[in-house]
């Protein structure tokens, strides 16, 4: 059996405090995630650890760069096509978020960077490619 300290709603307030948070002056903003401190899970945006069910979770701010893991391109209720990604972050954990510039360019395995826009409409985290990759056109 295990305790946890702490209440499921002091974790939610520390949990919506803002996807973007400024890391100090002349930084670029940060992104906060969660670390489970029973397993040292990282997550984003949860209550609960995904794997050990713990509530015990500090606030970390990630460096903001990851690779793309899956990206899809959307038609809908938009009037030009848009992409939605799945990042995974250099600390462990996936985020949902869009990549800039054109849909048909972004691909699973491009390094990505959070950069300093929002998204804001849908509030997601807005990512930029770290580097052009190179691809052999057939």
């Amino acid at each position: 059996m295990y305790h946890h300290s702490g209440s499921v709603a002091q974790q939610a307030a520390g949990a919506t405090t803002g996807l973007l948070e400024p890391r100090g002056a002349n930084s670029a903003e940060a992104m906060a995630f969660q670390r489970c401190t029973w397993c040292g899970t990282a997550t984003y945006h949860r209550l609960l650890c995904p794997v050990c069910q713990g509530s015990e979770l500090r606030t970390e701010h990630s460096a903001g760069v990851g690779t793309v893991r899956h990206s899809t391109t959307l038609h809908r209720n938009t009037p030009a096509a848009r992409n939605v990604s799945l990042i995974e972050m250099a600390e462990g954990f996936v985020v949902r978020g869009r990549v800039m510039g054109p849909p048909i360019g972004i691909h699973s395995g491009d390094r990505v960077r959070l950069s300093t826009a929002k998204d804001p409409v849908r509030g997601e985290p807005v990512f930029q490619l770290v580097d052009e990759p190179y691809r052999a056109w057939t």
